[in-house]
């Protein structure tokens, strides 16, 4: 029997409103880089990442505004679970840059520690690790 292939990591797909003012936000509040954008002139799709976390970012048009998962059910508070193995030091940095904190560095009910952030087009991105 061969050996199972492994997978890397998993990118969210975001509906955006305007692609350009949401690049910015990743690029600007949470460190991530521009690695592709498309087409040339007027893009409406790009790709940013920071370390192995990467989003995958679109712009459809004025009638297909964005679905948040929290806009749609409370249960389900976040749109996107980044691991991070030190989500105090992340909370750190990203408040030295005026990002600010949807939730407060905290261990939740369900064991993950961390804190989450919305982006303006309301998207939730918990990032944090199991509190073991």
């Amino acid at each position: 029997m061969s050996a199972r292939p492994t997978l890397g990591a998993i990118s969210p797909c975001f509906i955006v409103r305007d692609l350009a003012e949401s690049a910015r936000f990743y690029q600007d509040a949470l460190g991530f880089e521009l690695r592709f954008q498309t087409p040339e002139h007027e893009p409406f799709f790009a790709i940013l990442q920071r370390d192995g976390a990467s989003v995958h970012l679109k712009e459809v048009a004025r009638d297909v505004p964005p679905q948040p998962n929290p806009s749609r059910h409370a249960w389900m508070p976040f749109d996107a679970f980044v691991f991070t193995p030190d989500p105090d030091a992340l909370a750190e940095e990203l408040a030295s840059r005026g990002t600010a904190l949807h939730t407060p560095v905290q261990v939740r009910d369900d064991g993950l520690r961390g804190f989450e952030i919305r982006d303006h087009d309301g998207y939730g991105l918990f990032f944090g690790r199991p509190d073991a």
